[in-house]
């Protein structure tokens, strides 16, 4: 492990438990970091493990992947670019008054070095570009977009509508994507149009405020939530709190300014209470949720 010090008053987590400012906290390996508000996870790798090569350490740690990996179900995580940070401690085999000194690299919980780097990994925020050429996942597809459906809906329909061209998010949009956001919707109203159940279900269209995969996609999910992919209160609150943007409000919102403004703080908004979309009533637990919803599915 290595000791960490809370200097700043910018909140601060590991493993979402809050450090207050002046203490200190050991972390191991695999533990994750969060600066500012939640909004920069890190997780811990040490490059060289008891006189391991850098190349082994990476080799490790590609052949024991999780199985979150190459998967959207973490929708609800904020993706950020990665920034690695080389800190040096004390060798756990050495002494206080004489510490060897060795390398650890502390990377985004989610992020990649390179565009390069992150798809030679594989890793699951780059998920959607292998489900994108995936004819299997494809339900739509023309010269400017794919259709496809979620691998975690989050409810009865949920579909994305990616870009074929390399967008990698909303923060890289600007008034030359109009005609491509304006199509986006377009594909999204076809589909909600062709759903076999569209006379008893409403739709949304919308793009998460900071998503959790690269690759821009607009989300068309139906309102009822009768999914048991849909677990937690991020998941919960990242579909019907202003996390998630309306399609037409991105769209006006890039015509207007020329680009994607996402409010201070949004990511709090994930940890908001369970709120019905429909009555408002709070609830307690997802489960309640769940069995609140019921109330407001169709006869």
């Amino acid at each position: 492990f290595f000791s960490l010090p809370k200097i700043g008053v910018n909140p601060t987590s590991v493993d979402l438990v809050n450090i207050g400012k002046g203490e200190e906290v050991k972390m191991k390996p695999g533990q994750v970091l969060h600066v500012v508000n939640k909004l920069y996870p890190y997780t811990v790798q040490f490059a060289e493990e008891l006189g391991k090569t850098v190349t082994e350490a990476e080799e490790k740690i590609q052949t024991n992947k999780t199985p979150c990996e190459d998967s959207s179900e973490n929708d609800d995580v904020e993706l950020v670019p990665r920034k690695t940070m080389k800190m040096e401690v004390a060798d756990r085999q050495g002494s206080s008054a004489n510490p060897k000194l060795s390398n650890i690299s502390i990377s985004p919980h989610g992020g990649t070095s390179s565009k390069k780097a992150s798809e030679h990994l594989g890793h699951w925020s780059q998920g959607l570009k292998s489900s994108m050429q995936d004819p299997k996942m494809q339900v739509y597809k023309d010269e400017k977009t794919v259709v496809i459906k979620d691998k975690y809906p989050k409810a009865r329909y949920h579909w994305l509508v990616l870009p074929w061209d390399p967008i990698s998010s909303l923060k890289s949009l600007t008034r030359d994507h109009l005609e491509l956001l304006e199509h986006m919707h377009a594909v999204g109203q076809k589909m909600t149009e062709q759903c076999p159940d569209r006379e008893s279900l409403e739709f949304r269209l919308g793009y998460h405020a900071i998503p959790s995969m690269s690759q821009l996609h607009l989300h068309i999910i139906s309102q009822d939530f009768d999914s048991p992919a849909l677990k937690t209160k991020k998941h919960w609150n990242s579909f019907t709190t202003d996390y998630f943007l309306n399609s037409e409000d991105v769209i006006e919102m890039v015509r207007s300014k020329g680009k994607v403004m996402v409010k201070d703080h949004v990511s709090e908004l994930l940890t908001l209470p369970l709120r019905c979309h429909r009555c408002k009533q709070q609830l307690s637990t997802i489960p309640q949720l769940k069995e609140h919803l019921r109330r407001h599915w169709p006869k």
